[in-house]
């Protein structure tokens, strides 16, 4: 497999950052009450993820190992500043709705996670395509929770109003929780279910090989 082809399916899929390796668990609770917010989160991630594993693959040589994680934290920071300044500046509403947990970006272990495990030690269009993968998968998610709590819980989609029955938990702390420990079920119970398929397949395709073999 090509392996920009790999590192994307992992990120968007076999190692989604939220579904699968359950990382960002704090501002994914937070923000899937609303779609808005947990589309905003999740771009603001992406933007942030995708710069942040550019900028540290491109500078991975440079930085000392023993202040590694201090300088990944500063780049970070400074990313996510940028990325306050804009939203307060163009789009306020959503800052305000995002405000408490912009900071935590900061230290959020899918960044550092991606930083460490992946930019540190790659080229910078392999960290750009992680970055980009994971991202996306985070986005995803927090997007797809984020429409059914605001669908089922608030009777909405995006702030307009769709329909007047609404199961009220759903738009509340416990709501998300629920929403997300089933959502980690059944994309786990998916996912599962493809890698069989794809170890039937496989198995198939040896024992013809032997059989052509032997014949």
């Amino acid at each position: 497999m090509n392996k920009y082809k790999k590192i994307t399916l992992d990120g968007l899929i076999f190692q989604n950052p939220t579904l699968m390796l359950v990382l960002g668990t704090c501002p994914t609770l937070a923000m899937i009450k609303s779609a808005t917010s947990a589309f905003g989160m999740g771009v603001t991630v992406l933007v942030i993820l995708t710069l942040s594993n550019i900028i540290i693959s491109a500078l991975r040589k440079v930085i000392p190992n023993s202040v590694r994680i201090p300088c990944y934290i500063v780049i970070i920071a400074t990313l996510v500043t940028f990325a306050r300044l804009f939203l307060d500046k163009f789009i306020p509403d959503l800052y305000e709705m995002m405000e408490g947990f912009l900071a935590l970006i900061v230290v959020n272990c899918i960044i550092l996670g991606r930083a460490e495990a992946f930019a540190s030690k790659r080229n910078v269009l392999e960290s750009a395509t992680d970055g980009v993968a994971n991202g996306l998968g985070f986005t995803f998610a927090l997007t797809l929770m984020g429409i059914i709590c605001e669908f089922f819980g608030k009777g909405s989609l995006f702030g307009v109003h769709i329909m007047d029955f609404q199961i009220a938990i759903l738009s509340q702390s416990a709501g998300a929780f629920l929403i997300y420990g089933l959502s980690i079920a059944v994309f786990t119970y998916v996912i599962d279910a493809i890698e069989r398929a794809r170890r039937v397949k496989a198995n198939k395709l040896a024992r013809e090989n032997l059989l052509k073999e032997a014949a």
